[in-house]
């Protein structure tokens, strides 16, 4: 997914004199020397600092870095010098939650999406397969609000068209699942006994709320939310569409109760915190196959 988005960026930069890429020694390589490629070295909120000086004149800068260097250590300056000043920018993140774990925890960021959450008027898309990536970035480069895109090391067999809200890739009547991003492989195999609706999200702020009560309303009213972040971090968002309709809601993600010591592997993390096949496959279970309470 990183190469297909730093190619397509500088794709873009020779057409489009707005386009600067700010980084902050992450990804040097990626990118061919040029003017408008700055490297601040490694200093994130400066980083961020040079990309909305750079949007406040005019620029449609791209900043990026691992996740929790381009979102955690930098929040202030996002919160501030990006959503404050109401200026646009394109924000794309590598590593995800444990993408890398040899790196340890310095490098994992499962709450990135909730702090961007935080913030208002961003838009978050996690693509699930490099063919996604590249439809999302040149729509990202030709407009003028915050996007946040998370790329990942994980991805699904195929890849499917980049849309503004859900699309169904199983259809059913016994409950709905959300899966995001790179959730959905895992997803299909962990429900393929389960007479079960399967949406797809890349888009996933704004919350595709409508679809959500469209699935609904032609199954049981259970659902089943399987992001690769921060445990609950859309159940909000869920719920509010939910408000008027009796459901039942289950979230699986990266736990908020566990705290990880063991580097592992991206696998060992996904067991831990019940993202794997099992795990999804038996959170399904309990809540598909379980009577609903008179």
């Amino acid at each position: 997914m990183r190469e297909v988005f730093a190619s397509t960026v500088q794709e873009v930069m020779a057409d489009d004199p707005r386009v600067a890429v700010v980084i902050a020694e992450i990804s040097r390589d990626a990118f061919r020397p040029s003017p408008r490629v700055v490297n601040v070295g490694i200093r994130e909120q400066l980083m961020v600092g040079v990309g909305s000086g750079l949007a406040l004149t005019g620029m449609r800068p791209v900043v990026h870095s691992y996740a929790p260097f381009l979102v955690e250590r930098p929040y202030e300056q996002i919160k501030l010098d990006f959503g404050h000043q109401d200026v646009g920018g394109v924000f794309v993140s590598i590593g995800g939650s444990y993408d890398d774990p040899v790196w340890g925890r310095t490098h994992q960021s499962p709450g990135d999406v909730a702090l961007f959450d935080s913030m208002p008027g961003w838009r978050v898309q996690v693509p699930g397969h490099p063919d996604e990536v590249e439809p999302m970035v040149r729509a990202a480069l030709a407009a003028d609000d915050r996007r946040y895109l998370r790329l990942s090391l994980r991805q699904n067999e195929n890849a499917f068209p980049v849309v503004e809200g859900f699309t169904a890739v199983r259809r059913g009547s016994g409950g709905v699942v959300v899966a995001v991003g790179p959730m959905l492989d895992p997803v299909l195999a962990a429900t393929a006994d389960l007479d079960v609706t399967v949406l797809y999200a890349t888009t996933i702020r704004p919350f595709d709320g409508a679809g959500l009560r469209a699935a609904v309303a032609a199954s049981r009213a259970d659902v089943l939310l399987v992001e690769p972040y921060l445990e609950g971090t859309s159940a909000h968002l869920a719920s509010e569409a939910l408000s008027d309709v009796p459901h039942r809601l289950r979230s699986l993600g990266v736990r908020r109760d566990a705290e990880l010591r063991a580097y592992g592997t991206a696998d060992d993390h996904d067991a831990a915190h019940d993202l794997d096949v099992l795990g999804i496959a038996a959170a399904a279970r309990r809540l598909f196959t379980h009577p609903v309470a008179a």
